[in-house]
């Protein structure tokens, strides 16, 4: 009878750790982000909502920090059908459906509630589609609002001209690569992990980021000016597997979408309201922080829609914006 006990116990222990008693579906989620950014608010609530009316069918882990690597190595492991999803930028997009690039192209929107509206129209919908199809991508939603970027330096800057011989951190994108480039900088691609150590080495003399980023990497120990040109209006998107999803049980697809929305209004509402804190905060540290007139950056990038080609398309989002 102990020797049958025994059997039991060790068996029951074998299932447990075999994962019988896990939830069937696993989402992990990787973002650049540190947890305590603002944007966190909202995959916290993308967790526990999916969770919850998933009935515990779909467990969501979190991993800020790109703890899972690089957005593009997760963007890989995802079209080979991973159960993982990242936050991610259009510019990083565009490489799969060249429309994304124009999520971060520069002064394309005023602010968030421009950008959700291009997110969320029928022209948006378009682009999902085309990605499901030629990348093996999907959108759960694209309304995940980080705030403005703005120029990040050591001395100060009034005008495009200022910036001639920065090196500048950037995106490897295109579309950031060529904005950079018409604020006047020398755009230098790299990790943003590593920005925080290339500016107290001097291996780049300026980034561009927007203020909760720029506080979760302490960015203001290593800068003294941070000028608002506000050149990008940063609009994120969680971005998983179409293999995975398509896997998923029409209703459990219905909720990954509804609640990744959702979450991201959180999420974007949540940083809206940290900005000026964080304004307030790096000016105690330290960092001068400065208005700025835009109107000759806005004239400097202009060229990047049509060089990038995406002329006509910016026609397609001012439509929806009624301009």
């Amino acid at each position: 009878m102990k020797k049958m006990l025994l059997l039991l116990s060790v068996a029951a222990g074998f299932m447990v750790c075999s994962g019988v008693n896990a939830a069937p579906y696993t989402l992990n989620v990787n973002s650049a982000l540190t947890a305590d950014d603002p944007l966190f608010k909202g995959l916290n609530q993308f967790k526990a909502e999916v969770e919850r009316r998933s009935a515990g069918q779909i467990e969501v882990k979190l991993f800020p920090s790109s703890q899972l690597g690089p957005d593009e190595d997760v963007l890989e492991q995802a079209r080979s059908g991973a159960g993982v999803a990242v936050v991610v930028d259009g510019g990083r997009m565009a490489p799969f459906v060249k429309e994304f690039g124009i999520l971060g192209a520069p002064y394309v929107a005023n602010n968030f509630e421009e950008m959700r509206k291009v997110v969320t129209s029928p022209l948006f919908e378009t682009w999902v589609k085309k990605l499901r199809d030629t990348s093996g991508h999907q959108v759960f939603s694209f309304n995940w609002y980080q705030g403005a970027r703005h120029v990040l330096t050591n001395k100060p800057v009034k005008v495009p001209a200022d910036l001639a011989g920065v090196r500048m951190r950037t995106p490897g994108a295109p579309v950031w690569l060529e904005t950079v480039r018409g604020l006047g900088a020398t755009p230098t691609p790299m990790p943003w992990a590593e920005v925080y150590s290339a500016l107290q080495m001097k291996a780049i003399d300026a980034a561009e980021a927007q203020d909760p980023a720029t506080y979760g990497q302490r960015l203001y120990e290593v800068i003294k000016y941070i000028t608002k040109t506000g050149h990008i209006q940063l609009i994120t998107g969680l971005v998983g597997s179409k293999i995975w999803f398509d896997k998923l049980p029409p209703n459990l697809q219905v909720i990954i979408r509804e609640e990744a929305l959702k979450a991201g209004d959180t999420g974007s509402k949540a940083t809206i309201d940290s900005l000026m804190n964080f304004e307030k905060l790096m000016t105690e540290k330290g960092v001068t922080i400065s208005e700025v007139d835009i109107k000759p950056f806005v004239a400097s990038t202009a060229f990047v829609y049509e060089k990038l080609g995406y002329t006509d398309l910016r026609k397609q989002v001012n439509a929806i914006l009624g301009r």
